[in-house]
């Protein structure tokens, strides 16, 4: 373990393993370090063993909030009173067990940003799902419950939680800049139950609260989306792409929204996708993250004609690259709702699409595991062995890749000469 004088050079210059975190302990007061995370976060720590020689370690502040001088101060408190026969981490433990739910919510999102807290397949929680818990917390479950002690939270109050989003009662007037207005539903406030269960179960684990206090709180049931669009839709749809793009419609939009409809891939597996994870020889794009890990997805002829075509930005890794800076396009959904329009097609969003290319597939008489793994439904492993040794899914996403570009370009076809006019002729 590296030991030396904590002061403000030392401290400064010490950095973790880009992997794991470290610690630093001091060679002056034993028990006394800084630890790093991967991150950069810096925080003092005491360690010890309480009179059950039962080993300890209590945070004593983050550097920058506190100096070395501060720590060091507290350092010798805190073991002073261990010396004196005290347990300082009882003592915090104990204040914990009155948390508001606020200061929890709080405390979870701290921790799994510092990778302190795992979800699913024992892994850090992702960034886009904690973005997703931030939102649920600060827009619903504190304006209702965050006053409220974790401990003494009932079923019945979780459960009144939900009802009260369902309901609207968060509602908000949609502010300035992009996003929409909260305004709750059956399947907001579901999610925000999900995701409050889900960070009592954590403080329970990490001993913040001695039981979760409302398990068995049931969440409403959602009917799930399965709205696709039907051949004719198609035809029309394809018709209104060809229409948009002779009227100014953002090329790049348009080629997002065309690319979701020929892979069946998720919205911001689409938007998001880098350069670098296609891979046109092999039929494949390789992504790193998705909301089922990582995995290796198939991509028809028809969709990779769409990807290769788009402009490459010097600095921007996207396929989809913004106008405005260095980020992925994200302005796809305002195109598609207008493309709808001038279609006649109603009730559908960027998801139809996925919906659109499992139904197809299946119509053409592929399985319902083949297509799983056309989705990225099935596990990592399955899609893998797919796509690396069974040339049977390759086929599968070519010729529902291939039905829909016809469907497509039959209704392309079909749209008249340009002349002067203000609406589409269907």
């Amino acid at each position: 373990m590296p030991t030396a004088k904590l002061n403000k050079r030392n401290v400064d210059a010490f950095a973790p393993p880009k992997d794991k975190q470290a610690v630093l302990w001091d060679s002056e007061i034993r028990g006394f370090g800084l630890r790093a995370l991967p991150s950069g976060l810096k925080t003092f720590i005491v360690q010890y063993r309480n009179i059950e020689g039962i080993k300890r370690r209590i945070n004593l502040g983050r550097y920058g909030v506190i100096t070395t001088e501060q720590a060091r101060d507290l350092a010798k408190i805190k073991l002073g009173e261990v010396a004196g026969g005290q347990d300082p981490a009882e003592a915090i433990h104990q204040a914990r067990s009155g948390m508001t739910v606020a200061e929890i919510c709080d405390w979870y999102l701290v921790e799994a940003r510092a990778g302190n807290i795992l979800g699913r397949k024992n892994r850090p929680i992702k960034a886009s799902s904690l973005a997703m818990d931030e939102s649920r917390i600060n827009t619903h479950i504190k304006p209702i419950l965050g006053h409220r002690m974790a401990k003494r939270l009932t079923i019945a109050d979780v459960e009144q939680m939900q009802a009260d989003v369902r309901d609207g009662k968060t509602a908000k007037a949609r502010g300035k800049g992009r996003g929409g207005r909260p305004a709750g539903g059956p399947g907001v406030a579901s999610r925000c139950l999900g995701s409050l269960q889900a960070i009592l179960g954590h403080a329970k684990h990490k001993g913040l609260i001695a039981e979760h206090p409302t398990r068995g709180a049931k969440k409403l049931a959602i009917n799930k989306k399965t709205r696709r669009l039907s051949t004719a839709e198609l035809v029309a749809f394809g018709k209104a792409i060809a229409y948009a793009e002779r009227n100014g419609e953002n090329p790049t939009a348009l080629a997002v929204v065309r690319t979701l409809a020929l892979t069946g891939y998720r919205r911001e597996e689409a938007q998001s996708m880098k350069r670098a994870w296609v891979h046109a020889e092999g039929g494949f794009v390789s992504f790193p993250d998705t909301k089922t890990d990582a995995q290796v997805r198939s991509i028809g002829p028809e969709a990779l004609k769409v990807v290769l075509a788009q402009p490459e930005i010097v600095g921007n890794p996207y396929v989809f690259p913004s106008m405005t800076g260095a980020g992925a396009y994200q302005a796809a959904p305002a195109c598609f709702r207008r493309v709808c329009q001038w279609a006649g097609i109603e009730g559908a969003t960027l998801h139809t699409l996925r919906h659109t290319f499992g139904s197809i597939a299946g119509e053409l008489g592929f399985t319902e595991l083949t297509i799983r793994a056309m989705l990225g439904h099935a596990s990592q492993n399955v899609t893998q062995d797919y796509i690396h040794i069974d040339e049977a899914l390759k086929l599968a996403v070519r010729k529902t890749s291939d039905e829909i570009a016809r469907l497509l370009a039959e209704g392309a076809g079909s749209l008249r000469p340009v002349r002067q006019t203000s609406a589409i002729e269907i």
